[in-house]
């Protein structure tokens, strides 16, 4: 009998859904994705069992509720749709109390409500995810994954925040995200006959949102993301790291409102402020003339690579660093600027295999292995709810 898993994943600029079959690793009847949501260059598309694009469509795609009915309307006029068993969501924020995936009723959802305060440019959008799937798909199972499940033991020192305690005995702490694209980087690794319990692995999700994650014994550590989906690394739209003396002065100097500044903070910085344009890697090194687009590529490629030497200390050395992500998996040029110079660390890439899209990519004697690799989301989530139903039916 078919076991096929209907997933959908938001992120803060895009949809995607799939149906994933059981049988084989990444083996989809169907997929769908909508990106750039409320932008001028909004895009639709839509992938066959064989890998076969099915009219890409450029159109006026507002939000994020409009981007899942076209998917969901989509997905559900599949003939695999007669064969589904359950609904997985990437859900980005668990707080402190969710740390495996979680069968979704009328209590979780009042509880993620609740998070939204602590991912307020993601949960709304997950949320309405959910929302949407309960009304189509009412007799289904459906189940959250989290973002931060694979951060949720992270050691004791890796989630203080050096803050009066009364104020962090609960929510306030470090928690770290893209968990489920660090999941899919380690599975893809097993199965590639590495041993990630004997290894110290860096692993740098890099795209719209960015963070890396530090590995030992297959076990997170250490990660650049913390209590929110602001800090670490600059992204595209996101400041990343900042001295909190600066948000005092623009609120108290500047008169900024909360609200203006949540705004500024979550959808206005980045690349996007640095580069004075656009949040796009592929656009900035597209116009490397530019001097602004020029300095906000050499700044995220300079924050990456102060990030990636300090992660190196959590792991007390570094035997493998991973690629993913859309920036980290497809762009040569960042990371060839990333690694530069960290030939101290025994990182050293070899430009043939970097520019040409080999997965291994560095230097044949180097110490280290250097990676790159595309990362499989949808397929973390869908292997959590497989085993979240063996465990329901058991």
């Amino acid at each position: 009998m078919a076991e096929d898993v209907l997933v959908i994943n938001v992120g803060s600029s895009s949809v995607k859904a799939a149906i994933l079959r059981p049988q084989a690793v990444s083996q989809r009847a169907w997929s769908g994705r909508a990106e750039r949501i409320g932008g001028s260059d909004a895009m639709l598309r839509f992938v066959s069992s064989s890998g076969a694009v099915i009219a890409p469509t450029s159109q006026a795609i507002p939000d994020h509720a409009t981007a899942l009915e076209l998917l969901l309307d989509a997905a559900l006029g599949e003939p695999a749709a007669g064969s589904l068993v359950a609904v997985g969501h990437r859900v980005v924020h668990g707080g402190p109390a969710f740390s495996d995936p979680v069968l979704i009723d009328e209590d979780v959802v009042g509880q993620l409500e609740q998070l939204v305060p602590l991912a307020p440019l993601h949960m709304p959008q997950s949320l309405a995810a959910i929302a949407a799937a309960l009304r189509m798909l009412p007799d289904l199972p459906q189940v959250a994954c989290f973002d931060t499940m694979f951060h949720h033991n992270l050691p004791r020192l890796s989630q203080l925040i050096a803050l009066p305690r009364r104020l962090t005995k609960t929510e306030v702490r470090r928690y770290g995200f893209h968990g489920l694209s660090y999941e899919s980087v380690l599975s893809v690794l097993r199965r590639g006959g590495v041993d990630v319990s004997r290894e110290r692995i860096i692993m740098a999700h890099l795209g719209a949102g960015a963070s890396m994650c530090a590995v030992v014994h297959g076990r997170s550590v250490d990660t650049t993301m913390g209590f929110s989906t602001l800090s670490g690394l600059p992204m595209g739209s996101r400041c990343g790291d900042i001295d909190p003396g600066v948000l005092l002065y623009l609120l108290r100097e500047r008169g900024l409102a909360p609200a203006t500044l949540e705004q500024i903070l979550y959808e206005e910085s980045g690349l996007l402020a640095v580069s004075n344009g656009t949040a796009d890697m592929q656009q900035l090194l597209a116009r490397r003339s530019d001097p602004e687009a020029a300095e906000a590529v050499e700044f995220f490629c300079y924050q990456a690579r102060r990030h990636l030497g300090a992660l190196t200390a959590s792991l007390g050395g570094i035997d493998r660093l991973v690629f993913t992500g859309g920036i980290g998996a497809n762009s040569p040029a960042v990371r060839d600027r990333i690694c530069e110079g960290l030939g101290y660390l025994g990182v050293v890439l070899d430009t043939k295999r970097n520019s040409s899209g080999e997965t291994r990519i560095s230097a044949a004697n180097a110490p280290v292995a250097v990676e790159a690799f595309e990362t499989d989301e949808e397929q973390a989530i869908a292997d959590h709810v497989w085993r979240s139903l063996s465990l329901i039916q058991a």
